[in-house]
Formats: C-alpha cells, sequence, structure tokens
C-alpha cells in the first residue's frame, strides 16, 4: 500500500494522568519546605505538561518556574557541577537508572535529605542509595520492596504526608516530653542541693521524692507522648539530621521552669520555717507545692511555641486523666490517714490549697507570655520578608 493512498481518518491521544490526591500532597511538602523533583523516562514535552499539572516548580508569586535538565546533560556534567545545578531542577527528563543514582547522589553532596519513591527493579539501586527508599506495595517489585525503608500498601502518594505528619508529631512530642523531664528533675535536684547550702533542713523525706519521681516518670509525663498531632505541623520547614534533640533554645526553656520551681518551692519552704522548727506541715506544704507545680509544668509542656488554648485544653484526653490521677493520689496522700503515715504529711486547709495552687501556675503563665512574645516576634519577623517577596 502507497503512502499516496492513505486517508486521514483520525487522531487518538492517550494520557496517563497522575492519581487523585497527588497535587494536593505535592503543595503540602512544598509548603512544608520540602523540594519535589520529577525523574522520567519521557519526553521533555510530556514531562513539562505533567509537571505543570501537578504544581511542581512553582515560582515567586506562583508563577510557574521549570527548570529542566536531560540525561544527556547529566551525563555531560561532573560530580561538582550535579550537585550544584541539581536542587534547583524540578523535573528530569529522558533518564536511566544510572542517571537516578546520579540526581540522588548530587542531591546528598548539596546537603539535602534525599527520599525517593520507585516501584520497578531498576530503582532498586537508588532506593537503597537514597536516604529514605519509598516502594510501592501494591504496583513495587519484591525487590524495590526489599532496598526501601518504606513501603506504601495503597501505592498512594498522599500516605508521605501523612507518614512525615506523624513523625514530625513524634518527634516533637519526644521534645515535649524531655523538656519536661529535664526541667522537673533539674529542679528537684537543686532543691535539694540549695537547701543544702542554705543549711535549710532537707525540705522533703525520702517517700516524698519517691512519689515526686513517680510523677516525673509516670502517666503526666507518658501522657505527653500522645499528643495529638499539631495541624500546622507540615508547616515547619525539615530539621537538619546532625540538629541535636537538646538545643540551645530547650536548654533555657528548661532553665526558665526549673527556676521558677525551684524558687516557689524554696520560698514556700522558708515561709513555713519561720519559727526555726521543721514541722509535718512544713514538709507537706513543700511537697504539695513542687507536685502542683510539676503538674502545672507538664500543662507547659504539651507545646513549644503554642498556647493551651490554642491546642485546646482537652484535645489531650489521656493527659487529663493523668493529670486528674496525680492530683487525686496527691490528696489521699495528705488527707488519708494510712497515708499521712507513710509520707509523714498532714492535713491542708482550702487557704493553704489555693495559695499553693496559685504559685504553681506562675510557671504555666509565665511560659504562656513567653509562647506570645515567641508568636509576636516570628510574626513581626514574617511581615518583612512578604514585603520584599512581593516586590521581586
Amino acid at each position: 500500500m502507497e503512502m499516496g493512498s492513505l486517508h486521514f481518518v483520525g487522531l487518538v491521544g492517550m494520557l496517563d494522568p497522575p492519581r487523585a490526591g497527588v497535587k494536593e500532597a505535592i503543595s503540602k511538602l512544598n509548603a512544608s519546605g520540602i523540594s519535589i523533583k520529577m525523574i522520567t523516562g519521557d519526553a521533555r514535552e510530556t514531562a513539562v505538561s505533567i509537571a505543570r499539572s501537578l504544581g511542581l516548580g512553582k515560582g515567586k508569586k506562583g508563577q510557574e518556574d521549570i527548570e529542566v535538565m536531560s540525561g544527556e546533560q547529566i551525563e555531560s556534567m561532573s560530580p561538582t557541577e550535579m550537585s550544584r545545578n541539581a536542587p534547583h531542577v524540578s523535573v528530569f527528563y529522558r533518564t536511566t537508572p544510572k542517571h537516578k543514582l546520579r540526581i540522588i547522589q548530587a542531591l546528598q553532596q548539596a546537603g539535602e535529605i534525599v527520599a525517593m519513591t520507585g516501584d520497578g527493579v531498576n530503582d532498586s539501586v537508588s532506593l537503597k542509595r537514597a536516604d529514605i527508599g519509598i516502594a510501592m506495595g501494591k504496583s513495587g517489585t519484591d525487590v524495590s520492596k526489599e532496598a526501601a525503608d518504606m513501603v506504601l500498601v495503597e501505592d498512594d502518594f498522599s500516605t508521605i504526608v501523612a507518614a512525615m505528619e506523624e513523625g514530625k508529631a513524634i518527634f516533637y512530642n519526644i521534645c515535649n516530653f524531655i523538656r519536661f523531664q529535664l526541667s522537673t528533675s533539674v529542679a528537684a535536684l537543686s532543691l535539694i542541693a540549695f537547701s543544702t547550702l542554705l543549711n535549710f533542713p532537707n525540705p522533703l523525706n525520702a517517700m516524698q521524692i519517691l512519689w515526686i519521681n513517680i510523677l516525673m516518670d509516670g502517666p503526666p509525663a507518658q501522657s505527653l507522648g500522645v499528643e495529638p498531632v499539631d495541624p500546622d505541623v507540615m508547616k515547619r520547614p525539615p530539621r537538619t539530621v546532625s540538629a541535636p534533640i537538646i538545643t540551645k533554645d530547650m536548654v533555657g526553656k528548661v532553665a526558665l521552669s526549673a527556676a521558677f520551681i525551684l524558687c516557689g518551692t524554696l520560698w514556700i519552704f522558708w515561709r513555713e520555717m519561720q519559727d526555726n522548727i521543721i514541722t509535718p506541715r512544713d514538709t507537706t506544704m513543700t511537697f504539695t507545692c513542687f507536685v502542683f507545680f510539676d503538674l502545672f509544668n507538664a500543662l507547659t509542656s504539651r507545646s513549644q511555641t503554642k498556647s493551651i488554648f490554642q491546642i485546646g485544653l482537652f484535645s489531650n484526653v489521656p493527659f487529663l486523666y493523668a493529670v486528674g490521677g496525680s492530683i487525686l493520689g496527691q490528696m489521699l496522700v495528705i488527707y488519708f490517714g494510712p497515708l499521712q503515715k507513710i509520707f509523714q504529711t498532714e492535713a491542708l486547709s482550702l487557704e493553704d490549697l489555693v495559695l499553693l495552687t496559685s504559685l504553681a501556675a506562675s510557671v504555666w503563665l509565665v511560659d504562656e507570655v513567653r509562647k506570645a512574645l515567641l508568636r509576636r516576634t516570628a510574626a513581626s519577623r514574617a511581615a518583612p520578608v512578604v514585603d520584599k517577596m512581593t516586590h521581586v
């Protein structure tokens, strides 16, 4: 059949569109400071079209700014050139498996933490090389699943966002737990040390110290680990892998809380010791004061930046049960006869409880003021940046 005898009947176009939810997931990841890159074997036109539909390469003012690089360009670049250019590229087209490996190595050389998704046998080397390899559970090969660190059971890209949210929430909850533990421990040790230096009698007996340790390591502390995920957690930029958990900022918060707990408890002990004779009432007041400080300190540790009224006073139900149980236990210790003998305590009046509660609440109030100032400072710093970006 000669070509000239053929008649044009029509044109058929085929499209393999991105899955539902991918564009929204990419937008959420971009907002959190995570750069998304597409590596494909398709032609440039196809790759750029898909990238545009997903919102990749959004520049300033929301304008499209898609930087592309071909497999041939990757071949011609040295490792130094690749590490300098790869972070700015959104789409790599006409690539082979060895190009994927070079891209990952270049990004890592540039100081990036790299996560890669893949499903084929030829992706296994790159999945293994990436800091976080993510394989597809349904369409992925057994080799890719073995090489990956994480497997998406439903092959849903948006699952990565949920995993990151959970991971960030766990990390920040660990920070909250550490802050509470350190501030309470520093305050307890300092209380004994300063009492000795000031020639005060021991303000707490062994059973009371044991009870405080139970509160430090028990329900209130454990409930901080199940704090619900903050809706704004994905807006926080990724932390560097070498960044320590205990930062200077955390040390400052620990020192501030511990100082208030120490000063308040010592003041109560000094106030009750005016007659220079230590009595069960003196130690009961000091003991209860420290316990109340401990519980309010746990309340402040629920979030490092947000007010308790922003995250919700009742959002962490286990925390409420833990604090409620601790208060009930403390009341039994100072009002229940058999426990009074064990802990060497005596009943306190309502006025005493009001005084101790008001004083212990100071550690929470001061931290609320600190958080408010921090938010105001962050807002004032962000305003000029937005203005500058608008006029670029």
